[in-house]
């Protein structure tokens, strides 16, 4: 088992890896839409946020030597529901062809009031 860090991802809000690689699988931790370079969340719209927390995503899967279409499963976490169509949107432009299956949640709030955050599992 494996910690992955990416050094192009913002660090963590909480005492966790970016991503666990155990036996040929990544699980990684839920990705807002942190700047790595402010380190504060990137705009204050959903469609600024979402594009991202997909580079992020990209970022980690790059580090830790996976491919986006390995990704089999996604957690999609929404302040607000009504982004929904906004977020499916870039969620189908950023997996292409690929589809993982995926849940799709509205909760009370996301930390430092992220309007989405995502988590998923991808294997080798």
């Amino acid at each position: 088992m494996q910690a992955i860090y990416s050094d192009n991802v913002a660090p963590a809000v909480g005492p966790y890896a970016h991503a666990i690689d155990a036996n040929n699988t990544l699980y990684m931790s839920g990705q807002l839409a942190l700047n790595p370079l402010t380190l504060k969340l990137e705009g204050e719209c959903i469609i600024t946020q979402a594009t991202q927390m997909f580079k992020n995503v990209k970022s980690i899967l790059d580090t830790a030597g996976y491919d986006k279409n390995k990704v089999v499963k996604t957690t999609v976490f929404l302040s607000d529901m009504d982004n929904f169509s906004k977020l499916n949107e870039l969620y189908a432009a950023f997996f292409g062809e690929h589809k993982p299956a995926r849940s799709c949640v509205e909760v009370a709030r996301l930390p430092m009031d992220a309007l989405v955050e995502i988590e998923l599992i991808a294997i080798k």
